[in-house]
Order: structure tokens, then C-alpha cells, then sequence
């Protein structure tokens, strides 16, 4: 008896959902026409091709009309600025290190995972739910551990092989700091023999070690040496990012390199910080423009600490979307640099 009460509760369970969804939904009289760039009046196609234009009345309703115009949006949009740099805003050395690169494949694949799990509806409105009830014990970056999402994605393994100038499976020695989930970590992977990894966030710690990763101590990483150090979008996110630069450049064998990556313009944040999310320690990045905060970067944060771009890029700060849009992005540069002699 006990058993088919719970097998009437689980059954009960999605039509309580679908009738709650129909409820606020009761604006949408024909659906959504699937993603197209030939259904919206964006920039780059200004005809109109609803089947029904109206006026959404629930609040579900709303919002999903929302994310279909802002799907399309982000479908029509010139993704080649992702990637461009005004090369007269920087100086000439700059420009000789500068290395151009576009949308590929793999980019391309993890933009489409976006939207697959985006249009998940049901997935994405118990995410809603949970974050709702979380966000009052857990940081925002422990609640996409728990439940799996907000991916983040830097560089496609083509890019890497071009940034680094390393081979499948060379040997070496990575060291990726704040690693998240991993994801980012498993494409730079792919260039290394052992791979290390650290992470303050307990849930993202469980998600390197299931993708296999050696987790180590975030205060106990810096006493062996790396080939390769990778610091991605950590500096801006930090308590401490002077400390983290003398770590890293203590932690790096002679002829090792470390990777930074910065959203610009800057605007750091720190999750556990108690000032106001602000950090201890302030970089001096100064400039108005993108290109004039990276001379900034390179000129008064990382030759001052003792390193030298060997390459640099470009390139969009990817992360999964949720209830209100596909994906979100940063515009994020990426530096590649060895010790200076």
C-alpha cells in the first residue's frame, strides 16, 4: 500500500507542475516557434516572423517570451567582437604579441549545450526554486556546485594550442588555480601529464575530484614547482591577488609559464571579502577602454611582479544561462607570460 501511494505521489508530482505551468502560462496561445535568426527583429534581420504576435499575461508566460527574444538576440548577434582589439589603443609591443582569434567549433558546441539546457524548463525552474532557498546559507558559487550548473568556459583546445604552442599529451606539469568545476580545467588538460587543481568552494572540490583532478590545499600548492600555472579570472575574485602573483611566480620552474585571464573593464568582486565584497588588496588597473586597461595590466600589474607577455588574447567569458536567457558573457583577456629574466 505504501508503495503505490508513493508511486501516485511521484506520478502526481509533474502533472501539480504542468498545471501550475498552464496556470501562469495562460498567456501563450500558440508556443514559441523554435531558435531561428529569421524570427526576430534584431539588427541583423528586421523582419518580423512571429505566427502570433500578443501580449503575455503569467508570469511564466512573461518570462519565457523574454528568453525567446533575448535567445535570438544572442543567435543574431556579431560574435566576432568577442574577439576584436582596437590594435591603436595599445602599445607597439602589444601588437606584436597580440594574437587574433575567432569562434570555433568547440566554442560553437558549448554555446549549444547552453541552449539545450536553457530550454530544460522544468530543470530550469527548480534551480530557480533551490537558488531561491539557498542564496540565504551558501554563496552563489557553492550552489552551482550543488546543483551542477553555471558552467564556465575560457578556451577551446585550438586556442590553447595556439596561446601555449603545446602538443597533445606533452609532458608537463599544470597547475590550474580556482578551477571551478573543471571544465575549464579539462580542456588545458589535454596539453599536460599530471594535472593539479585548487578551489575554495567545498561542492566545486567534489566536482574536480569526479572528473579525476588532484585537489590540493589552497595554501599549500606553492612549495613544488609547475610547468605551467594557470590563474584565469581569479585576480579580480580574490582577497589577495599580490599574494597570488608572488605565489605563482615562486611556483613556476625556470622556463615555466603562467596563464592570467581578467575580465576588463575591472571590476573585482570577492564572494567571502569583509568589505563589501571588495578585496584587501587593490590592483592599480587604470584606462577607460578594454585595450587601455590590458596596457594598464601588463605595464603596472604583471612586469612589476615579475613577468613578461609572451602572448595575449581576447575572448569571451562564457557561462550556462538559466530561466532568462541561454548564456551570459564577459569580455575576458588572456595573458600568457614567463618569468622575466
Amino acid at each position: 500500500m505504501v508503495q503505490k501511494s508513493r508511486l501516485l505521489v511521484g506520478a502526481a508530482i509533474p502533472l501539480v507542475v504542468l498545471a501550475v505551468m498552464t496556470y501562469f502560462d495562460s498567456g501563450l496561445q500558440q508556443g514559441f516557434p523554435s531558435r531561428s535568426c529569421e524570427r526576430c527583429d534584431c539588427e541583423d534581420n528586421q523582419t518580423v516572423n512571429f505566427r502570433n504576435m500578443f501580449r503575455p499575461r503569467g508570469a511564466l508566460a512573461r518570462a519565457l517570451y523574454n528568453k525567446q527574444l533575448m535567445d535570438c538576440q544572442l543567435e543574431c548577434m556579431d560574435h566576432d567582437k568577442w574577439y576584436y582589439v582596437d590594435g591603436s589603443q595599445v602599445p607597439v609591443e602589444m601588437r606584436r604579441t597580440f594574437l587574433p582569434l575567432a569562434l570555433d567549433e568547440e566554442t560553437r558546441q558549448f554555446l549549444d549545450n547552453c541552449n539545450d539546457k536553457s530550454d530544460a524548463l522544468l530543470t530550469q525552474i527548480w534551480h530557480s526554486i533551490v537558488k531561491s532557498l539557498l542564496r540565504w546559507f551558501l554563496t552563489q558559487t557553492d550552489i552551482n556546485g550543488l546543483l551542477g550548473r553555471g558552467s564556465m568556459f575560457v578556451f577551446s583546445k585550438p586556442h590553447i594550442r595556439q596561446l601555449l604552442g603545446r602538443s597533445l599529451a606533452e609532458e608537463g606539469d599544470l597547475l590550474d588555480l580556482g578551477a571551478g568545476d573543471g571544465l575549464i580545467t579539462q580542456n588545458l588538460a589535454n596539453f599536460f601529464s599530471k594535472i593539479y587543481v585548487t578551489e575554495v568552494s567545498r561542492p566545486m572540490r567534489w566536482a574536480l575530484k569526479k572528473r579525476g583532478f588532484q585537489v590540493l590545499e589552497v595554501d599549500g600548492w606553492s612549495d613544488r614547482k609547475y610547468d605551467v600555472v594557470s590563474c584565469l579570472n581569479l585576480l579580480d575574485r580574490c582577497d589577495r591577488p599580490y599574494h597570488i602573483l608572488n605565489q605563482v611566480r615562486q611556483a613556476l620552474k625556470p622556463n615555466g609559464k603562467a596563464i592570467f585571464a581578467l575580465v576588463l573593464p575591472f571590476q573585482p568582486y570577492v564572494e567571502n571579502s569583509g568589505k563589501g565584497n571588495q578585496p584587501m588588496e587593490v590592483l592599480p588597473i587604470q584606462g577607460l577602454t578594454l585595450e587601455q586597461q590590458a596596457a594598464s595590466v601588463v605595464s603596472n600589474i604583471l612586469e612589476p611582479a615579475g613577468f613578461t607577455v609572451v602572448r595575449w588574447s581576447k575572448m569571451p567569458y562564457l557561462c550556462e544561462g538559466d530561466l532568462h536567457q541561454a548564456y551570459y558573457w564577459l569580455d575576458d583577456v588572456v595573458f600568457v607570460t614567463r618569468l622575466t629574466s
